[in-house]
């Protein structure tokens, strides 16, 4: 079973990373705390961050409690993408470590685009030695078909992707709404669209109190691990950017 262990416990590759700070709250110094004081550097400044990371002053890019707006603008500007493909790792109490998608509410509104973001996590995951099984979620069961034409559509959406992933080769299946048991069956939770995989993601981490680990964004060619300001606690996030980054070289 893929664990947030497995990524804890190895050794930390030599890289460097930098993450932003945009409180006061001192969450983002006491998380470098445990790293060597040449691995790890704070930026306030979110240009500086953005610069560094693309002009390979830094391997790796870590969001910490600084605020989303300006700096995800920059970095989608930076690397030349209109919107950003994230894939959240979440491990819920007890219980294995999956990866989900989308979970920006501007991605993942079509077939085409969720299967896209599966195509690339995938590709990840198998970097990192995770396993590579898709649950496809829609916003009903199969049976709910007629019920209304939003459900409708997104159980269609779902069917399709299904068949988009398994004709080229991936273990992909139908989820349907069935959250509980997909965590269980399934490595990689594709949500019927990013305001669900939002939801989905918000629930199980800040209600449900799941380990979120950040997200690596999946369409640009730099490693850049989102996070949430409610985190109180980013040493996590830090080893999975220079997990990521080592993969990279």
């Amino acid at each position: 079973m893929f664990t947030s262990k497995d990524l804890m416990c190895k050794e930390l590759p030599n890289v460097r990373v930098g993450i932003g700070r945009g409180t006061d709250s001192g969450h983002v110094e006491n998380s470098v705390l445990p790293f060597e004081t040449d691995r790890v550097t704070i930026y306030s400044d979110p240009k500086k961050l953005v610069d560094d990371l693309f002009s390979g002053r830094i391997d790796a890019a870590v969001r910490g409690d600084m605020s989303s707006s300006e700096l995800l603008r920059m970095l989608k500007e930076k690397a030349g993408v209109r919107q950003l493909e994230r894939l959240v790792l979440l491990e819920p109490k007890g219980g294995k470590l999956f990866f989900m998608a989308p979970v920006g509410i501007d991605e993942g509104w079509t077939a085409e685009q969720k299967h896209g973001i599966a195509v690339k996590a995938v590709d990840l995951m198998k970097r990192m030695g995770a396993g590579t099984r898709i649950a496809v979620m829609s916003g009903g069961r199969n049976e709910d078909k007629g019920r209304n034409e939003v459900t409708d559509r997104s159980i269609e959406d779902a069917e399709r992707l299904v068949s988009l992933l398994t004709e080229e080769g991936y273990d992909a299946y139908n989820a349907e709404i069935l959250i509980e048991s997909a965590v269980d069956n399934a490595d990689l939770i594709i949500a019927p669209d990013g305001i669900t995989g939002n939801l989905m993601f918000r629930t199980l981490h800040f209600v449900a109190g799941a380990i979120a680990m950040g997200a690596p964004v999946l369409n640009i060619d730099r490693v850049f691990v989102d996070t949430s300001r409610a985190k109180n606690d980013y040493v996590d996030s830090i080893i999975l950017a220079m997990r990521l980054a080592e993969e990279k070289r």
